[in-house]
């Protein structure tokens, strides 16, 4: 958000909340409504204030019409939050964000120590992209080559479906789980 619509927004907030506070004050009848009322007339009466006041009221005015009818998210983060376009003599490609988290998932699930993966991609402005990977393992994993070796695949695999290049892939080990061993029974052993 630009500097200029975030002081018009403090000051729009403020004024909204000025004025419930007397509404709510006149409706408890804490303040007499003649106060305000007189306060309101010297204001308008007043030639310096009342241009003051005509012209904040104009600004307002056209702000609540812009909040109203304006959708302050320009065209590249809406692209940004789709996925990266790339383009060539032929046309254009549009590859979304799924696209990139279910190539993830699944070179993660060639790993059988990995159990569960979730992933989320996100872009920068010059279309870089970083992967952000959960990851549920085996207790019996090695999780320092794990995921050495999971980042590196899933780093080549990207560039060699998408033709991106993968700035970063950060994974989070979110737990260890202990396999479950098959029961044996006595008579057998």
């Amino acid at each position: 958000m630009k500097i200029i619509e975030k002081i018009t927004l403090i000051l729009y907030s403020n004024i909204i909340l000025i004025i419930s506070v007397i509404a709510c004050l006149l409706v408890f009848r804490w303040i007499d409504i003649d106060v305000v009322q007189n306060l309101i007339k010297t204001l308008i009466i007043s030639e310096t204030a009342s241009k003051i006041i005509l012209a904040i009221s104009v600004v307002f005015i056209l702000l609540s019409i812009r909040c109203i009818f304006f959708d302050p998210t320009s065209k590249q983060q809406i692209k940004d939050k789709q996925g990266v376009l790339l383009a060539n003599d032929n046309g254009r490609l549009m590859i979304s964000k799924e696209t990139i988290e279910n190539l993830v998932e699944s070179v993660t699930r060639e790993y059988k120590m990995a159990k569960e993966v979730t992933s989320r991609v996100e872009l920068d402005r010059e279309n870089n992209v970083n992967i952000f990977a959960n990851l549920v393992v085996s207790s019996d994993a090695i999780i320092k080559d794990l995921t050495v070796d999971l980042q590196n695949k899933i780093k080549s695999k990207v560039k060699e479906t998408t033709d991106l290049d993968v700035k970063e892939v950060n994974i989070t080990i979110k737990k260890a789980i202990q396999e479950k061993q098959p029961k044996v029974d006595k008579e057998e052993a």
